[in-house]
């Protein structure tokens, strides 16, 4: 990990923050959207910084 991903997470923390902040989350349709994009974020980063199989992690690095 670095800063970049720190940042990118702190980010997306903020944003879902400010959503609950405003009442975002009423309108169900695009909180809906919203949270499956964050849990496959989330899943993403967790296959390629957690789970390396071999020397190869999922990002090949």
């Amino acid at each position: 990990a670095n800063g970049a991903s720190f940042f990118f997470f702190i980010c997306l923390y903020m944003h879902t923050g400010r959503g609950i902040y405003y009442g975002s989350f009423l309108y169900l349709h695009a909180w809906s959207v919203g949270v499956v994009i964050l849990l496959l974020v989330m899943a993403t980063a967790f296959l390629g910084y957690v789970l390396p199989w071999g020397q190869m992690s999922f990002w090949g690095a």
